[in-house]
């Protein structure tokens, strides 16, 4: 990942409404969440909701499909992969014992596990 992206991914990840979408389509899976169904657990106006996922998708980090009369939007896991990937390239220097917590962490997850 280029750093300009990763500039961007992360501005569009730096807003507490565009983090909790965010947050919630990972929680969500591959399957996703309708827009509508977003906004109801986000406690969000649809006007907030449809600006936020504009921008998280122009970020890459969300996707989105018509299904019918909604539409579908899913965590972009490939490029939240690429964000982190991104993020801990350089972990320490190559110092593994510093990253060792991370590495945990991220494996775990990997499991579906998090904590």
């Amino acid at each position: 990942m280029k750093s300009k992206n990763a500039v961007i991914a992360l501005s569009a990840l730096a807003h507490e409404g565009r983090l909790a979408a965010f947050r919630l389509l990972v929680k969500a899976g591959p399957a996703g969440l309708p827009a509508g169904e977003i906004a109801q657990r986000l406690k969000t106006l649809p006007s907030s909701l449809s600006s936020n996922l504009m921008l998280l998708s122009n970020a890459g980090l969300v996707k989105s499909e018509r299904d019918g009369r909604s539409i579908i939007y899913r965590a972009n896991f490939d490029a939240m992969g690429r964000l982190l990937g991104f993020l801990v390239e350089d972990c320490c220097n190559g110092a593994p014992e510093v990253c060792a917590p991370l590495a945990l962490t991220l494996s775990t997850c990997a499991s579906g596990k998090c904590r």
